[in-house]
């Protein structure tokens, strides 16, 4: 994992053939991705549900498409979005082994709704579901709450150009015990209507990543550094994060002449205090990186996704992964049990 990233030391010990080598970005990935991450993807999924929200029918043409956010929530539509709309409260109209109904109470503004449906999917952080669907086994309430995210960072700098970048041969860095840890051009994507930034006089975005863990909780369990991490990201304010973005950028690229205070155009501040889910033995602690050397009695998220008469549960905490293909595999599954039901 160290040498495919990049770190500092692994470069020459031929473990992988993985090149991290040259400055500027004038080639396209070879793996697909989105301009703007899986915001795309969502917006495609959400298109083929309601038609009407976007021109355009392919994955080229939604990165530019314009949404027409008042279409989501349309009497006349087969599927209906509700955006800001909190669920406070969700249980089975009657006794769960035979009901026919489930209603869900929800908060938009200042009023709440109840809505009913003959099934339910919650695809919401798993420690949140013990609060709003009450009438689950405590066995699962207890397994669905010991469910806890990894809290990251992800910032974007738009910046004037990348001429530093070039002048000192680089599209990245690793930063090993400093604020951020990693520093990297985004990757040159082209498609539809999108073009990325082509020569060093344009602009462009600078990814910086940060794992908000405290050196004090070193060594404890992963769980306790996250949660101590959570409570530090969710008191750090703005200016911090924009004084340390401009500090490390100015020691870093100073000498291929980037000035902060000229070349930072824009700043935003991605928090996500739950932000990856992972599976962890809740025996040790310790990370499970490798999910099926644990028994299923050491992997709550087995128990916590157990549908519950017409309730079925979908989150990338559902199969202890936190990469896409792993919300696409819970969702399969959810609707796989309703469905069979």
């Amino acid at each position: 994992m160290a040498t495919y990233s990049g770190w500092p030391g692994t470069g020459g010990l031929g473990l992988d053939d993985y090149n991290w080598s040259g400055a500027v970005p004038s080639e396209e990935a070879l793996f697909c991705q989105f301009p703007d991450g899986n915001a795309s993807i969502a917006r495609l999924l959400v298109r083929s549900l309601v038609p009407d929200v976007a021109p355009g029918s392919t994955m080229e043409d939604v990165v530019t498409a314009q949404f027409d956010y008042s279409a989501l929530d349309t009497g006349d539509s087969p599927v209906r979005i509700r955006l800001d709309s909190t669920a406070i409260d969700v249980r089975h109209r009657g006794d769960p082994k035979n009901a026919e109904e489930v209603e869900v109470t929800y908060v938009r503004g200042d009023s709440a709704y109840r809505v009913r449906g003959r099934r339910c999917v919650l695809a919401c952080y798993n420690a949140v579901i013990p609060h709003i669907c009450k009438e689950l086994p405590a066995a699962q309430k207890k397994a669905l709450s010991q469910a806890l995210k990894a809290p990251l960072i992800y910032t974007n700098v738009l910046i004037r150009n990348w001429t530093a970048f070039e002048q000192l041969g680089i599209r990245g860095a690793r930063c090993p015990g400093s604020y951020f840890e990693s520093i990297n051009l985004t990757e040159p994507v082209n498609i539809g209507g999108y073009r990325h930034s082509q020569k060093p006089g344009e602009p462009i975005v600078v990814r910086l990543f940060r794992a908000p863990l405290d050196p004090l909780t070193r060594g404890q369990p992963a769980p306790a550094q996250w949660r101590a991490a959570r409570a530090g990201l969710l008191t750090t304010t703005f200016e911090t994060f924009e004084q340390k973005i401009r500090d490390q950028l100015g020691r870093m690229l100073s000498a291929g002449g980037f000035d902060p205070a000229r070349d930072i155009e824009a700043i935003t501040v991605n928090r996500w205090p739950h932000g990856y889910a992972y599976g962890h033995d809740p025996e040790t602690g310790q990370m499970a990186w490798m999910l099926d050397e644990l028994p299923p009695e050491r992997s709550p998220w087995l128990v916590a996704r157990k549908p519950f008469g017409r309730i079925a549960i979908a989150n990338s905490d559902a199969v202890a992964n936190a990469m896409t293909e792993g919300a696409f595999k819970a969702a399969h599954l959810a609707i796989e049990a309703l469905v069979s039901d």
